[in-house]
């Protein structure tokens, strides 16, 4: 889908602390194995702060940078993956009393970790509906703690991480024009997230903490590891092709590909290789320091390129998805100009 009129006007990223990989593996928590393939170097931790508060934190700045009023928001939704800190609970109502105190719709999304860019795609299509409609927050957010989540073993290829992100998204104007969109999704790889167990009639009812390896080998073993791998790789190229051609350009014109907070193989098998990106081109130096952050990593590897100065105007990023469902995305964006909060911003936390 070819976008016009859609800008990127505040970003945010709550990290509240971190967790060194080296440390995780001294102490027993982290299997040296995984230290080696993901090549990571920390990971970010909440102590204490619930994902909806990390998410709330992060709405708030992003919608000071944004200059914009609780009022200037027409919908909020929030992506997630996992236990937001309350049972049977409306998350994105929280965010909205604790960040905006204004009456918009506020829906919760639950794509896994395609989340953040399905948000982009359902605000942009409620945006230029119309009716009104001027700003749209998005957010994001997870804390993958025990007993649920073992953020180093769960899913071994990609540490897990607590934190937030949040994103403006406007009519009128920003410091990056969205291009493009595409989101595709195969649902006969559903079941590699959810393995041969029945149903259960309570959370964590086979297992805990929840083993994603498990769930895969059930379904590889039945329709094999080819078929497995050609069809995610066939839904990541559809929608990367897509959203380029809807962009005009090749993946090789892009400045930036911001790419989901894998660990090192994952990323050389599923991205780097596949798709020839070199990995100075993305966010990597910086994401393996952070970890997987659900929904969030593409948001967040925005923030981290604007903040930093490392994305310049007449800059593209494209910004490419996967999430359990199974789902792709994809969205290319023009940086426009170098917003003012970003100085301040980077130099407040260092970068």
């Amino acid at each position: 889908m070819r976008v016009e009129d859609i800008y990127i006007r505040g970003t945010s990223v709550r990290l509240p602390s971190v967790a060194s990989v080296a440390d995780a593996v001294a102490q027993g928590a982290c299997p040296p194995k995984v230290a080696s393939a993901t090549g990571m170097v920390s990971v970010a931790y909440s102590p204490d702060e619930s994902a909806a508060e990390m998410a709330a934190a992060a709405a708030r700045t992003a919608v000071d940078r944004a200059g914009c009023s609780p009022e200037d928001i027409d919908l909020l939704l929030h992506a997630d993956t996992y236990h937001q800190g309350q049972d049977l609970w409306p998350v994105a109502s929280y965010i909205q009393r604790e960040a905006l105190g204004n009456s918009c719709p506020a829906l919760e999304i639950r794509q896994m970790s395609n989340g953040g860019l399905a948000a982009i795609d359902l605000a942009t299509a409620y945006l230029r509906a119309g009716h009104g409609s001027c700003e749209a927050l998005l957010t994001t957010a997870d804390r993958f703690c025990e007993p649920g989540i073992d953020r180093w073993r769960t899913d071994p290829g990609t540490p897990y991480a607590d934190g937030a992100t949040a994103l403006v998204l406007s009519r009128r104007g920003g410091f990056g024009r969205l291009l493009s969109l595409a989101l595709l999704a195969d649902p006969d790889l559903e079941p590699l997230h959810r393995g041969d167990e029945p149903f259960t009639r309570a959370p964590f009812g086979h297992r805990m903490p929840v083993d994603f390896d498990e769930a895969k080998r059930a379904f590889i073993g039945r329709v094999g590891m080819s078929y497995a791998i050609t069809r995610a790789h066939n839904g990541q190229q559809t929608v990367i092709k897509q959203a380029l051609a809807d962009a005009g350009m090749e993946l090789a014109d892009a400045r930036w590909v911001i790419l989901p907070h894998f660990g090192r193989r994952r990323l050389q098998s599923i991205y780097y290789q596949p798709f020839g990106i070199d990995p100075e081109r993305t966010t990597w130096d910086w994401s393996r320091t952070v970890g997987h952050l659900g929904a969030g990593d593409q948001f967040a590897g925005l923030d981290h390129l604007v903040v930093s100065g490392r994305a310049r105007p007449g800059d593209r990023c494209v910004l490419i998805s996967v999430g359990a469902g199974y789902s792709w995305g994809c969205a290319v964006l023009e940086i426009t100009e170098q917003p003012p909060w970003a100085a301040a911003a980077g130099q407040a936390d260092g970068r």
